[in-house]
């Protein structure tokens, strides 16, 4: 069967609004926002319903064409990009955005899987209810998408990852069958957990289209603390004393450098913290000299507080190329990892300038080095490969992870098989081939 008779069938599955080649209309959809990974595709489908994913998916199965699935693309890691040969289906979840239902009696809800994650929380929020998930690109960014990265963000200190996250799964296989997995109950132990499969999987093993999520009570009142530190050490110090006092109602708890400030400060219009005396905590917090803490008094300054933390990646990406490091380690040595990953920058990236920050609750850092001022933006990629290796290999040492929370896409696959080899890459390869035996459902991506 031709190519010409695939594109008929999937335009009929869609409809005249579902598609396109148009170029200008595929480009946001070809590249990752860091402008590192790019591709090209045969068609854009944008189903509006998870039957429409399964008749697309099963067209292309029997032409033997592989099919990529796309969320928001806010990934940094190349996985909802299609390769460059511009012979695979690129699928769009964005039309398939509804909340199909929510019981706040049971505390869960139902929801398409290109519903964006902001929305999903002030529907929660509407319905008396707390939706925890919560990262920098919750405007933008789909729940499918964060489900398939098992998405961690700002409040696994209290609620984990995405993964915990999840009562149950829709989710269509690599032949178009759907499984419905879209169970409510919390307790479930009739065979496998397979709805664990597809978290995290990428869309290698199947195609997410709507999930169960689990709702919280409202946190209630909140307090939001800025602390300046002189050391990372004395972050922990302070994440244990406030676990001592409030036990685990601990919600977030980032650590950033002082030179995360400086670059928001520079690039974000309306970035002053809202506090008095702003400008002497500026001041010790960039000299690094004497610690101080401020106290949000109120939700607005808060908000303004967080838009700040939040505001941090597009920062950086305004002061050229970037080394991006999404480690974990265990909390107890983030302080170390701090030291000896400086002067592996120090060493190995002359001018480097080292960016620092994350989720210091979980062991999560986001251990990033900007290019130097005025310097080639490509030749600073190109010799940080060394850096990033010397990294990755603290971290394993220390008993921690290359990739935290970002997932492996294509740019970490050859480190998943450096750092994961033997028995667990192998239990990797034959989930896919038993899932996906003729490799269509976003192939190349993880392993």
């Amino acid at each position: 069967m031709s190519t010409a008779t695939l594109l008929d069938q999937l335009q009929e599955i869609v409809g005249d609004h579902g598609w396109t080649t148009d170029e200008a209309d595929l480009e946001p959809h070809l590249t990752e926002r860091r402008g590192m990974v790019r591709g090209k595709t045969l068609v854009m489908v944008s189903p509006s319903s998870t039957r429409e994913v399964s008749a697309i998916v099963s067209a292309c199965a029997a032409h033997n064409v592989a099919v990529v699935p796309q969320g928001g693309n806010t990934g940094l890691c190349g996985g909802a990009i299609p390769d460059a040969s511009g012979e695979q289906v690129l699928l769009s979840l964005a039309r398939m955005n509804s909340i199909r239902s929510i019981d706040a009696s049971d505390n869960s809800m139902v929801v398409d899987a290109g519903c964006i994650l902001a929305d999903i929380q002030q529907a929660a929020h509407d319905a008396g209810r707390y939706f925890p998930l919560s990262l920098a690109a919750e405007g933008s960014c789909q729940i499918g998408g964060n489900l398939a990265t098992n998405a961690g963000g700002l409040n696994v200190l209290r609620y984990g990852t995405a993964r915990q996250q999840v009562l149950g799964l829709e989710v269509v296989l690599a032949d178009g069958t759907v499984w419905d997995g879209l169970r409510t109950v919390c307790k479930d132990n009739a065979g496998y957990d397979i709805k664990q499969l597809f978290i995290g999987s990428e869309g290698t093993l199947g195609i997410i289209t709507a999930a169960a999520l689990r709702l919280w009570p409202q946190p209630g009142e909140t307090t939001t603390i800025l602390a300046a530190i002189e050391q990372p050490a004395q972050a922990i110090a302070l994440l244990s004393c406030l676990r001592e006092v409030v036990g685990d109602n601990v919600q977030a708890f980032e650590l950033i450098s002082d030179r995360c400030f400086r670059f928001v400060n520079r690039h974000l219009p309306d970035s002053r913290l809202p506090f008095e005396g702003e400008g002497e905590l500026m001041r010790l917090i960039e000299d690094g000299v004497v610690a101080d803490v401020v106290v949000a008094k109120s939700a607005h300054e808060a908000q303004v507080l967080w838009r700040m933390r939040h505001a941090i990646p597009d920062a950086q990406r305004s002061e050229g190329a970037s080394l991006k490091h999404d480690i974990s380690v265990p909390t107890s040595r983030i302080a170390e990892f701090v030291d000896q990953g400086a002067r592996l920058v120090a060493s190995l990236t002359p001018g480097g300038r080292l960016v620092a920050f994350g989720h210091v609750g979980d062991g999560n850092l986001h251990f990033n080095v900007s290019q130097p001022p005025g310097g080639d933006a490509e030749q600073f990629r190109q010799a940080g490969s060394a850096l990033t290796r010397a990294l990755y290999d603290l971290a394993d040492s220390m008993g921690g992870s290359f990739s935290a929370e970002h997932g492996i896409g294509v740019t970490k696959r050859n480190w998943l098989e450096h750092y994961k080899g033997g028995a667990e890459i192998e239990l990797m390869r034959t989930l896919k081939a038993a899932l996906d035996p003729h490799n269509t459902l976003n192939p190349g991506k993880v392993i």
